[in-house]
Parts: C-alpha cells; structure tokens; sequence
C-alpha cells in the first residue's frame, strides 16, 4: 500500500511522518502524541483496542480523544491503490472532523422481569437458563412434546392471548384465564391426568375442552386443591413486564423492526434462542439511545380538516412507530420503538421529519468535507458510497482484504469514497443531489440485507426522482444506485459495480451549506445543478412516486373557488387573494401531499410531479380567477358569480329559500341581516307571544 505523507500532508495542511508499526515497536510515537493533549486520529481500525489500553494507562492520555479511520481496505489494498493518495486525504480529513452536538436521548428501565412465552417444556427450560440473572414467568402455550416439569420452579400463567405491546421495560400483556384449570392452584400432582378417561388434561394442566366429555373425574381428583372449577367465568388479566422471550412459532410482533427487549426464537431454533438468551441476561438495569428524529408539527403535510394526505412516514415505518392524531391534524412519532433507521426522514416531502443522529447540517459538512479535500488532493469523479455502521463497514473491509489476496477481485476503486452513517436510509435526495453540487460523479446505497423491502423501494423511488433531475437538467449517466450485497460471496458482482464507469457532474462544486431545513437545502441544490446544467428545458416530468416537487392543476371548469384547498395546504403553496377572487400557486413551495385533491369538494384538482425551471416556480402565478359577485344590495363583492349561482341551483326547490329568503343568498352577510330586521314579513322574537 503506497503511502505519500507529502502529498497527504499538504491536503491536510500539516506534517505528517508515515509509520508502519505505530502498533509494536513504534508505538511510542503514538504515546508522544498522546502527551501533546490534542485528538489523535490513528490510520489503522485494526488495533485499535491496543492503542486504546494503551492511552488508558497513563491518566493524563487517557482524557485525550483518539479517533479511527481505515485507509487500508478502503483504499489501499485494491488493483488501484497507486491513485488512492486523494481518497486517503479525504478519509483523514473526515475523521479531523468535529463530534456533532450530543442528541436528547431516549431511556429505559428494566428492572429484569421476563416473560418466558411458549410451549411448557421449552419455555421452562429457556427459564433454567434466565432464572439466576433475572425473575422469571412462564406464558404456557399447550405442553410441547415433554410438558412442564414435575417441580414447578417458576410463577405459569395460561389462557388466550388477547394483545401484547409495548417495549423494553414496558410490555404489557392482556390474556382471558378461561381455562377450569388455575395454575396458581394447581401443585403438579397429576391426579387429574390419571382420573381423565379422554386424555382431556395434558402436562401443561390444562383441560382440552373438545376432548373433554363433563365426566368431572378431575374434580374429585383434585381434592382439597380445588384448582379445577368448571364454572369459573372467564376473567380478564393485565400485566407488565421488562422483557419478553417468544418461543411460539407465531411471533406476537408482526413488524420488521422488533421492540428493543423483545426476542422471538421459534421452536427449533437453537442459535437463535442462545443468541436471545445472551442478550436477555444483560438487559436489566438503565439503557438509553438517541431520539433518532425531530418533528415539525406546523411543516407536516399529513392531515387537515379531517382529511389524510401524506401518510408517507406511516406506511414505510418497519417499526411501526409512527401513528395518525387525525385529532389533531398531525402524526405520533413512539420515540421508545423508533430503531433510527431514519426511512420516515427521507421520504417525508415537507421537512417534518429531519433526522438528527447526525443532523443534516452536520451530515452536509461530513459530505462536503470528504468531496472537497479528494478533489483538492487531485481526485476526479468520485463516487460517494453510503454504507451502514456494521454491516456495510464488514462488507468493505471484506472487499479490500480479499483484493490483498486474490488479484482477480478489484477492491474499492480509488475514486469510491465510504461514508458511514447510522443506518443507509437516513440519507435522502437533498443530500444526494447536495453531493452531486459538491462535486461527486455518483452515489451510491450499499444494502446488505438488514433494510426491509420497504426502505430498498423508498430508497429507490427516491433515486429516480433525483436521476430524472439530472438526467433532465443533460448530466449524462446513471448517477444513483442501490447496490445489493449480503457477505463476502456477494463481493464479486459488487466489484464489478464498483468500477461502472463516472456519470457527468459539475463543472464548479457549490460552495453552499446543508441546512437543517430538508426543503431549504434542496433548493440550494436545485439552484447550483440548474446554474451548472449542460440544457435548461423548461420543466422536467418527474415520477409520481416520491416526488415532492411539482404543480397543481386546476379545471376551471368545475372550480367555484371556494378556496377550501388554501385552508387546506401545509406548505402554503396555495393562496388567496384579500381583493379579488383570484387562486394563486407557488410550485416551489409544493409538496405533492395531496391535500388539497382531497379537500376540493369539485374534484377539481390534480397533482402534476414536474421540476419546473422557469423564474416563477418560486412566485405566486395566479391559476383560477372568475368574476366576483356583488351583494344585490349594497354592491359589495362577497363571492363569485359561479359560486352563487350555484348555491342557487341546488337550493331552487328547497322550501325554505323562496321568495325574500332566496334573494337574501344574493346578499353579504352584513345586508342579509338588515333585511332581515327591516323586513316586514319576518316575524321577530319580540313578537312572539
């Protein structure tokens, strides 16, 4: 791995001196780095719990901050490694950079309480595994093969399953006791099962009501006991729990992302029961994660006056953590079942929802940073790949290791630039496009196989409103991509979409920062690609999926201008006018959320996905005018003239609106009320005797 501290020095702006064995026999550099006091980034991910013990024992290096950046499998070990100095630049520069500010954090408490549900016998026998490090119960669902042990060990609860929900420290269970059977009562003789002349009573103790034929042998069997009562009504129980272990083979949770302190482990499954097993007997104590999210309430486009718009969020959440308060127009983020995955973010059209783990402004520096100093280390045509934390960083490495054994396979090529991020879904189309400013040729989602399908078509959807941007605006190539990859067998066919050829990029790379507003930053983008665009047509058609740009369009023929629709737009894309019975339109300020088709009682809007260039996409363009109508009486303009006449039409046969009263709806509100008072065919309250 060729390594040129000159030219990587003077990208970074300081002196650098190359060592091959900072970990063995030279790590008393790294020790004289240490005692400088200032944040030490180490060049190697290998051994790094080494010069992590190793800063840990002297009290002063160990408040130093040190940081980890591979630039080995990333780049160094691949076919082009001789041209990877720029990306090495740019990855050390990235990991020179500052922590974003600390995020709120969400927290749990648990203080061990487990419920063990599933078949009698393998639950009690997970039991034996969890009983010593945490306080056990036992859900029974049927015997299983052995059934339940002679000694009953832990607290049994049986019944039907009515719901479970909940989270870590929070699961609360509701089940009907409707067995005759209570296994409080119950002390495991089996007198029952050897009086039951149907083999009615099984050894989980409970009675199978279809086998049974009412001999009530059992009942005299149990004796003083008195835990068998065929009369017992039914009765509901509630109660609450820290953790849960499910070894049905039905899970109670149907979703992709499971709640923290929830594990599901069928029947049959040994692997991953040990695996629940481990991690149960840790789960008990205090626990926190970031709030992954921040919510706008006055930015959503989810609901108005009662109507659903947008319910993006809602349908693509694998966790289902996100809910509609049709109540109060808005939607409910459960922070405690939120994973992070951030998919709500990046296919939220108006910016409600931004992620904040990193926040976008601090994601925009990272991006910025790396793009820049490739570029200023003499790199060209970079392509940015977004990776996960621990499955993609796994499968990166694993490219660049096999490259340093096998001379058929690639490696990561030069220009291919790794950013990490939580998860790969948090990222959407304003910094993609913001990347493409900065100067990237491509950007690239590595999908391992953790996302739901769900996210990979978000994901995707999102990729094709912003290819037809580009392609729209004559950048030539494909500049987004989904790259699909599990382990180390999928390595090959990645390699080879690695090295697809550059797409057309900037000539100039913006200059410009990523805002915390989601809408804000893709305007900034928008701005500086159409000013660098090799052809400015007029508009560009965009997919109807995952397009948060667009038009509104009206059939006049059918609109009274009632205006409802700019009660019922978010974004105020729609608007009135104070003077005359005008409908305006900003399409910049646009989200496609639908509101307004579903708000319009004419049916007389339509949503039209386009990214329109003309100077008025960000001004009020006036859509719909008619002629207003005057008041009979004083003159005043109140309406228009379509609306009244057909408030007209429909009431014409109605009793109660002939004659004065049906001149009174050609009045304003203040006349109607004068004649009202003035007239002497109206009987008032004062005259009623």
């Amino acid at each position: 791995m060729p390594l040129n501290p000159t030219e990587l020095g003077k990208a970074l702006n300081e002196e650098l001196t190359p060592h091959s064995m900072l970990c063995r026999r030279e790590v008393g550099a790294f020790v004289q780095a240490l005692a400088g006091g200032d944040e030490v980034v180490v060049a190697c991910t290998q051994e790094s719990r080494l010069f992590e013990e190793v800063a840990a024992q002297n009290e002063a290096t160990a408040r130093v901050p040190i940081r980890f950046v591979n630039i080995r499998e990333t780049g160094g070990w691949s076919r082009d490694s001789a041209q990877a100095t720029p990306k090495m630049a740019a990855l050390l520069a990235l990991a020179r950079l500052p922590q974003p500010e600390p995020v709120p954090t969400v927290t749990y408490q648990s203080g061990g309480r487990v419920l063990v549900m599933g078949p009698l016998d393998a639950a009690e026998r997970a039991a034996a595994l969890l009983a010593d490090a945490l306080e056990v119960t036992v859900f029974s669902a049927g015997a299983g093969s052995d059934g339940g042990a002679q000694e009953r060990r832990y607290p049994v609860l049986g019944g039907q399953i009515v719901s479970l929900t909940g989270w870590l420290g929070q699961f609360e269970i509701r089940w009907m006791q409707n067995n005759p059977i209570d296994l409080d009562l119950c002390t495991r003789c089996n007198g029952c099962i050897a009086a039951c002349p149907e083999d009615a009573i099984g050894f989980d103790y409970q009675i199978d009501r279809s086998r049974c034929k009412s001999h009530r042998d059992c009942v005299k069997a149990c004796g003083a006991a008195a835990a068998i009562d065929f009369s017992r009504t039914p009765v509901a129980h509630d109660a609450r729990f820290d953790l849960v272990l499910d070894l049905r083979a039905t899970p109670a949770f149907t979703q992709h992302a499971l709640p923290q302190g929830y594990f599901h482990a069928a029947p049959h499954g040994r692997g991953d029961l040990m695996s629940a097993i481990v991690q149960l007997r840790s789960l008990v104590g205090e626990f926190e994660k970031p709030k992954f999210f921040a919510y706008r309430h006055k930015l959503c486009a989810h609901s108005r006056n009662e109507k659903i718009g947008c319910s993006a969020c809602i349908d693509v959440c694998s966790a289902s953590a996100i809910r509609s308060e049709r109540e109060m127009q808005r939607i409910q983020v459960n922070s405690s079942l939120c994973v992070g995955c951030g998919t709500c973010t990046t296919v939220c059209p108006s910016g409600a929802l931004t992620y904040a783990y990193p926040p976008a402004d601090a994601q925009g520096v990272r991006i910025k940073t790396l793009l820049g100093t490739y570029a200023r280390a003499g790199g060209r045509q970079a392509a940015l790949l977004l990776h996960s934390q621990q499955s993609g960083t796994r499968i990166i490495g694993d490219l660049g290791r096999a490259a340093r054994l096998d001379r058929t396979v690639h490696g990561v090529p030069a220009r291919v630039l790794p950013l990490e991020l939580w998860h790969t879904t948090s990222v959407g189309m304003e910094l993609w496009l913001s990347a493409v400013a900065y100067g990237a040729s491509q950007v690239w989602v590595l999908m391992t196989g953790e996302e739901t399908p769900e996210y990979v078509d978000a994901v995707q959807a999102q990729m094709e409103v912003a290819q037809a941007i580009l392609s729209g605006l004559g950048y030539q190539g494909r500049h987004f991509r989904v790259l699909h990859a599990r382990d180390a067998r999928d390595l090959a066919a990645l390699d080879v979409q690695l090295q697809a050829a550059p797409a057309g990029t900037v000539l100039h790379t913006a200059s410009f920062a990523v805002q915390t507003d989601k809408r804000a930053t893709l305007e900034l983008a928008l701005d500086h690609l159409v000013a660098q665009a090799p052809s400015r047509p007029i508009s560009i058609a965009l997919p109807a999926q995952g397009a948060a740009l667009g038009a509104v369009v009206v059939d006049k023929a059918s609109c009274t201008l009632c205006l409802s629709c700019v009660g019922a737009c978010p974004a105020a894309a729609l608007q009135d006018n104070p003077l005359k019975p005008q409908l305006k339109f900003i399409e910049g300020n646009c989200v496609q959320c639908g509101l307004c088709v579903k708000t319009c009682p004419e049916k007389s809007l339509s949503l039209l996905p386009q990214f329109n260039l003309a100077p008025q996409r960000r001004q009020a363009v006036v859509i719909n005018e008619m002629q207003p109508f005057g008041c009979v009486r004083c003159g005043k303009p109140f309406g228009t003239v379509r609306a009244i006449e057909a408030m007209l039409g429909k009431l014409a046969g109605h009793a109660m609106f002939q004659g004065a009263a049906a001149q009174r709806l050609k009045m304003c509100s203040d006349c109607r009320v004068i004649d009202m008072h003035s007239s002497d065919h109206e009987i008032r309250i004062d005259q009623i005797r």
